[in-house]
């Protein structure tokens, strides 16, 4: 995948990327759109039979919106780096994050169920581009803050999708109709986003990174093993995640937990993704062989789906914990991002290939996982499946975590 220069014609203007934004400003940026970038996605689920039963749907308008997110944050992610190379990065999380507080405010009150559905696709714009452009924006502008706004990013992303999730259901209250206040309400808070970011923008004006001095560093990432692995890495995670949210509850459930607990246990998955997200970009920053801890995490994936497959009922909150503690690869690989590159620009066409691509790989999770299930009528096949994923990331992410440049790797 390669990038032409930035077009002459547009003037950057940041005399000092590191000192342009304080440090206040930078913590409130990212904080506030990293909260929003899965609201949109997240906040569906828990309402899903409200908003189905509303447009007269059944089960394939529910598979549809489920598989949405994913497919949404590979397929629109790739227009991250060409959007930004003509307005910015800061210039493109303001325009998308505009488009996303409207489609947010708009959705609810869709009459037809097509329209619903291509309102949820522009709401899923900003958090697409977001995925890919907010770690480059980190990386060009955090200087010495990079791995402390790196921790913030992934705390309140995961923050900003359990939340969602959680307050669902309460925010619809009892009234009818009252899943459209829930999810109008997403819109609202997009606005955030939107006010600080344009406050950014004056500071930044456009900040797409200028190439290096010995002129742009070409070259596909296709030849870097580094890039190909974390991609690898990035989607085996995120087939996991949203497997384990579509249909862990069911797995548990068969193997004789009640469904209120089933559905703790999933909490308890997501809520070890912040610890993950506090502890992993400094343990990428300090600790040697970082390779051994990431492909441990694709090891304790597998060990969590082979306990629960052959030993369900030791301890399903042990089996919870083993799989929330692998989890902790998703912020390792959101990290590695800026850690493996030194060129913003880099950054950036790395963050576009392994988010959105990675996303269309994992897409494919549930898809095959469904059809497993219905093929066999038994949730076994989809814990062997899922326990084979595993194995699959420990060896990628043994690869990633290697001391490896992708810049270097591109360019020899």
């Amino acid at each position: 995948m390669t990038t032409s220069p930035p077009r002459d014609d547009i003037p950057t203007r940041i005399p000092d990327r590191t000192t342009a934004i304080g440090t206040l400003l930078a913590v409130l940026a990212i904080a506030t759109i990293a909260l929003n970038l899965r609201p949109g996605a997240t906040s569906v689920g828990p309402l899903m039979e409200s908003v189905v039963g509303a447009f007269g749907q059944g089960a394939f308008a529910s598979g549809l919106l489920t598989a949405l997110p994913c497919l949404a944050f590979g397929v629109l992610g790739l227009l991250a780096v060409p959007i930004s190379r003509r307005i910015g990065l800061t210039g493109a999380l303001v325009a998308s994050f505009v488009l996303v507080a409207i489609a947010l405010l708009l959705r609810p009150a869709s009459g037809v169920f097509s329209v619903f559905v291509a309102l949820s696709v522009l709401a899923l714009l900003g958090p697409a581009l977001g995925n890919v452009l907010v770690p480059a924006w980190i990386k060009l502008h955090g200087g010495a803050r990079t791995v402390g706004l790196m921790t913030l990013y992934s705390v309140t992303l995961a923050i900003g999708g359990s939340a969602a999730a959680a307050l669902a259901v309460p925010l619809a209250g009892t009234g009818a109709d009252g899943w459209q206040d829930s999810l109008r309400f997403w819109g609202i808070f997009a606005v955030v986003p939107v006010l600080v970011w344009v406050v950014v923008l004056t500071r930044t004006g456009h900040d797409f990174p200028p190439a290096p001095p010995r002129g742009e560093l070409g070259g596909s990432l296709l030849r870097s093993p580094t890039a190909i692995a974390l991609m690898v890495t990035f989607s085996m995670q995120s087939l996991n995640a949203y497997t384990q949210f579509g249909m862990l509850p069911q797995i548990l459930t068969d193997a004789g937990v009640t469904p209120a607990r089933a559905g703790m246990l999933v909490a308890v998955i997501a809520g070890w993704g912040l610890v993950g997200g506090l502890v992993m970009p400094s343990v990428i920053a300090k600790v040697r062989g970082l390779r051994w801890i990431v492909s441990g995490f694709g090891v304790l994936t597998t060990l969590g789906y082979i306990g629960l497959l052959l030993a369900p009922g030791v301890s399903p909150l042990l089996w919870a914990c083993v799989l929330g503690i692998a989890g902790f690869v998703f912020p390792t690989a959101i990290a590695l991002l800026p850690a493996r590159t030194r060129n913003p620009l880099v950054t950036a066409r790395l963050s576009g290939m392994a988010q959105p691509y990675g996303y269309i790989l994992a897409a494919l999770g549930p898809i095959v996982a469904g059809a497993l299930l219905s093929a066999t009528g038994s949730t076994d096949a989809v814990l062997w499946f899922l326990a084979g994923t595993g194995l699959v990331m420990a060896v990628s992410g043994y690869r990633a975590a290697l001391p490896r440049m992708v810049d270097d790797e591109i360019a020899s």
